[in-house]
């Protein structure tokens, strides 16, 4: 489970867990890698990031390219040694040749498991090799003449096949048991028991094929290279049995759980029971998602929201992997993979989708007549994305403020300025807003936040290539400067150039950390800010590390989910029921706590790299007194602290043209890719007087996140319950012009649950030809 601020976390990554860690200090910031892994590319803050070997003519060579070389090496050596063993009548060579080769294999399988796919499609699997490697190693034997007594040999030889053979027939049986638990519906804080989902088979047995025959080979080679060095096939004889007898057993368990009393319930039982707690829970309103792996952040940021609206609020999904990827919430969650599966909403209660994303798979949903559908979004921005003519598919759209109203009605793209309603931005409110510049001497906190590439060539998505490190070096020359750098988690996902911007950034930082380090002792009057900026000495810095631990701990803890590990699927949805995942509410106060800690535990006069789930978007927005950003949700939702901040013109467009187009940026100031306004733009920060855009900015706050009042949280439960209203009368009128029909006909009238029924046949079902979960229309 992630047990992430969703309040705080509106550009967290997808994957990985943890936070950037502070420089200089033993583990105030740092998580253990299994919960703090860091992005591809990335190197710790104040450790510059090691370069990748070059060739000869200067030209680097790919790290994955040069790690998969020396794989094929090893795995190419340890077959030359045995088949030197082979040919030399050497046990030393042997031996070496099958220990290589198992240890080159655990180490392809658990860390290059993309290298081992690859060398899967060449039609090298795991199997083959080692088949080839067990060949080799028995020609050893015989080559040795160690196969004696005879009647050992033979039953080396045969244990050896039978464990083979068990192994292909446990792989067959494991993949019906997989099957039969693979349900067609995935929940969360749902109970589940009804469907009898009993406990996922051992790791072993289910799903860890490789596992299991690595295992198996490793302890079947460890008796051989015995039975090589004694000339005895006692060992190898014994050792091939016993793996041999447990693979058996093995297959056995899993096959008792294919008896009909031990299976769970099939999809048509699956199904009603869906009906039926659909019918019981009566859900007042939805949120609908459909995403990618990285993309959960787009639903996570609308989960408070979503848990604090009165009635039953449901989510539904699309994807299964999605439903773990969900932050901690009180709120039920249902999956549903195929679209033949997913009309059986319409039979349902269910009266309101919110939709904070555009899928291919939203235009399954939209096809249910009796579900009235608005889009919210997950961050308006000034981009051309902000303004899909996708929107015109949903009933209404709900924008923050009068300029995304204006910015559609500009766009022509089909969407009426009737269905367009301001509800505001009720995530904002973690944000706290401005406080004053900083105090005389202390430095000003920076937010270096550049969004990403983009899936689209338009001009200026980004502002790492043309200006990020210049932006980045004009910064960190300012002794009176602490940056916080924080790259949107999709950086470098569509270009690699983008990528490697983003490394040499990370290393101007840690070469900037490490000069400042140098100058400690300079710099022994550097104080942090009271409260959230930092202790004032190293004793209550360590301190602070130390109870950093402690809830790290505890967010561990939270982390682990309740079925515990070795869970599939099935076991977690049987076990992952309502009260059984800690409460949204434990969750938020453990991450704010964790969040608090962190600042405190780092040294306010060094730079941070923040590019993990923790600390969140919004606790930086709070420790920034200067946000330097693209045109981006990121700057509407700053905005609302009415703090300065700068946005990188990197269209090529003047500056009056750049603000003209772009209303997010009329209370900016305007940086240009040389960088040359930093220095003055930091000394508006310092200085009130100097601060010439602040009224434009409460002006445009207002422009963009609507009125201050009635809150956010309200106009948006407003906007929920009129949709709500009208879905139920547009019920009713269908209902009423249905049973007319029907009257007209001579046909009794019936309820309108009973008379309206999707295409395709009865009970909600299409025809079996409808396309799959993963087909989009």
């Amino acid at each position: 489970m992630r047990t992430e601020s969703n309040a705080a976390s509106a550009s967290a990554p997808a994957s990985g867990a943890g936070s950037g860690s502070a420089p200089g200090s033993s583990a105030p910031g740092a998580a253990p890698a299994s919960v703090a892994d860091s992005a591809p590319g990335s190197s710790p803050v104040g450790t510059p990031a090691s370069a990748p070997p070059s060739t000869p003519g200067g030209r680097r060579i790919p790290r994955y390219a040069a790690t998969a070389a020396a794989l094929l090496a090893l795995l190419a050596a340890g077959y030359l040694l045995q088949l030197l063993g082979l040919l030399l009548a050497s046990a030393a060579f042997a031996v070496a040749g099958a220990a290589l080769g198992i240890l080159t294999e655990t180490w392809l399988l658990v860390r290059r498991a993309a290298l081992a796919r690859s060398l899967a499609r060449a039609q090298l699997h795991h199997p083959v090799r080692q088949l080839l490697r067990d060949g080799l190693l028995l020609g050893g034997l015989a080559r040795l003449d160690a196969l004696r007594p005879f009647h050992y040999a033979a039953w080396l030889l045969v244990a050896m096949l039978g464990c083979w053979a068990t192994h292909f027939v446990c792989q067959a049986v494991a993949a019906r048991v997989r099957a039969s638990r693979r349900l067609p519906v995935v929940t969360r804080n749902i109970d589940a028991s009804a469907l009898r989902i009993g406990p996922a088979p051992p790791p072993l047995f289910g799903r860890g094929g490789a596992a299991r025959l690595l295992l198996c080979t490793a302890l079947v080679t460890a008796g051989s290279a015995a039975t090589a060095v004694t000339g005895n096939a006692r060992w190898g004889a014994l050792v091939a049995l016993v793996c041999w007898a447990v693979l058996l057993a093995g297959v056995a368990h899993l096959a008792c759980r294919l008896l009909p009393a031990r299976c769970p319930a099939g999809e048509e039982e699956v199904l009603a029971w869906l009906d039926g707690w659909l019918a019981a829970y009566r859900p007042t309103v939805g949120m609908y998602f459909s995403g990618g792996n990285s993309s959960a952040y787009q639903a996570n940021m609308w989960l408070p929201t979503l848990g604090r609206l009165p009635g039953r609020p449901l989510i539904v999904l699309r994807e299964r992997f999605m439903v773990q990827k969900i932050d901690a919430t009180d709120v039920p969650i249902i999956c549903i993979p195929k679209m033949a599966h997913l009309m059986r909403l319409e039979h349902s209660a269910l009266p309101v989708l919110l939709h904070p994303a555009n899928s291919g798979k939203t235009s399954h949903v939209l096809r249910i007549p009796t579900i009235k559908h608005a889009f919210i979004n997950h961050g308006e921005s000034d981009k051309l994305s902000s303004c899909n003519p996708y929107a015109k598919a949903y009933d209404e759209v709900w924008v923050a403020g009068p300029a995304a109203r204006e910015r559609y009605r500009l766009a022509g793209i089909g969407v009426r300025d009737e269905d367009v309603v301001e509800v505001g931005r009720p995530q904002l409110e973690p944000i706290r807003p401005y406080a004053g510049p900083p105090a005389p001497g202390e430095p000003v906190t920076v937010l270096y936040a550049p969004t990403w590439e983009g899936w689209t060539d338009d001009p200026g998505n980004t502002s790492l290539p043309a200006a990020g490190e210049r932006i980045v070096a004009a910064l960190l020359a300012d002794e009176r400067v602490r940056l916080l750098y924080k790259p949107h988690p999709m950086t470098g996902s569509v270009d690699p150039a983008v990528k490697d911007v983003d490394r040499r950034i990370r290393e101007q930082i840690a070469e900037a950390n490490a000069r400042r380090r140098a100058d400690a002792p300079a710099r022994a009057d550097v104080r942090g800010r009271a409260g959230t900026r930092g202790p004032e000495t190293g004793a209550a810095r360590a301190e602070a590390a130390a109870e950093l631990e402690r809830r790290q701990a505890e967010l561990e803890a939270l982390d682990g989910p309740p079925s515990g590990r070795g869970a599939d699927e099935a076991e977690r949805m049987l076990r992952q029921h309502a009260g059984a995942w800690p409460s949204a509410a434990t969750v938020l106060d453990a991450v704010e706590a964790w969040e608090e800690c962190f600042w405190r535990s780092c040294d306010p006069a060094e730079h941070l790299v923040l590019s993990e789930r923790r600390p969140g978007i919004y606790s930086c927005f709070n420790q920034a007194d200067l946000l330097v950003s693209d045109v981006s949700s990121v700057v509407s939702d700053y905005l609302s602290s009415e703090k300065p901040y700068a946005v990188v013109n990197t269209t090529g467009l003047p500056e009056e043209e750049f603000r003209a187009g772009f209303p997010t940026v009329r209370a900016a100031t305007i940086l240009t890719p040389d960088a040359e306004g930093v220095p003055a733009l930091l000394r508006s920060v310092r200085e009130p007087d100097a601060d010439v855009l602040r009224p434009a900015r409460v002006e445009l706050k207002a422009y963009l996140l609507g009125p201050d009042e009635p809150p956010s949280a309200v106009r948006f439960g407003r906007a929920v319950e009129a949709l709500r209203a009208e879905a139920e009368a547009h019920r009713v009128r269908s209902g009423a012009a249905a049973a007319a029909v029907r009257e007209s006909s001579g046909a009794a009238a019936e309820p309108w649950d009973a008379a309206v029924e999707p295409s395709g046949g009865p009970g909600g079902q299409l025809p079996a030809d409808a396309p799959g979960e993963d087909e989009v229309l």
